[in-house]
């Protein structure tokens, strides 16, 4: 199977990755006529765009890192806004879709808008990047100043703060100081394998 970009139609076989050269022009029109569709995704860099096709246990794997959060602050009773698909976008400079996104410290500055201002609103408090086609970089949300990505890849997550302008690896969520979010988070995969999604999320709803 090919892949078809046209103005009439795009068509990415699912896993496929590949970038052509683009302006910001043809970056917003490719996004017009994707519209409403969360598939494929797009990528703009200066320069160039990017299309990913993600596989279904791509949806997954973000639904149960999602779920799990969720479950985390329910559990803190923390108040908070989620959204997926989202495109964050900074006109000429960057064009990115994350996985998921979370509002926790800064949920009120965007409860209840229909449309985001990149450049006036604050960024989403934590991002959940999915990575198995290695579409994903880290430092396409140092733009946005995204203050924590957690990276889904090779079966694992990677926890990634923002200190001094640059993404550090780190053990611990900023949001969750003082839980093992690592652990936690692995035996929900581990559990998600050998039975469900939904068993994994009950388990963890009662270790928390």
């Amino acid at each position: 199977m090919f892949a078809v970009i046209s103005p009439e139609k795009i068509d990415i076989p699912p896993g496929s990755l590949f970038q052509i050269p683009g302006s910001w022009d043809e970056y917003e029109s490719l996004s017009q006529q994707l519209g409403d569709r969360s598939i494929p995704r797009l990528k703009y860099r200066p320069g160039k765009i990017w299309f990913m096709s993600p596989l279904p246990e791509h949806g997954r794997n973000v639904s149960l890192i999602a779920d799990a959060i969720k479950a985390i602050l329910d559990h803190l009773e923390k108040e908070y806004e989620a959204f997926t698909p989202i495109t964050m976008k900074l006109p000429q400079k960057s064009g990115i879709e994350p996985d998921y996104c979370f509002y926790i410290d800064n949920w009120q500055a965007i409860s209840g808008k229909k449309r985001i201002n990149w450049k006036v609103e604050p960024p989403p408090d934590l991002v959940i990047e999915i990575d198995i086609t290695s579409y994903t970089d880290i430092n396409d949300y140092l733009l946005y100043q995204v203050p924590e990505v957690w990276l889904f890849k090779k079966e694992k997550i990677t926890i990634y703060r923002l200190e001094n302008n640059q993404y550090i690896v780190s053990n611990r969520s900023l949001y969750f100081p003082n839980i093992d979010v690592l652990n936690l988070m692995a035996n929900c995969f581990k559990v998600a394998d050998n039975r469900n999604t939904s068993t994994a999320i009950k388990q963890l709803r009662q270790k928390l």
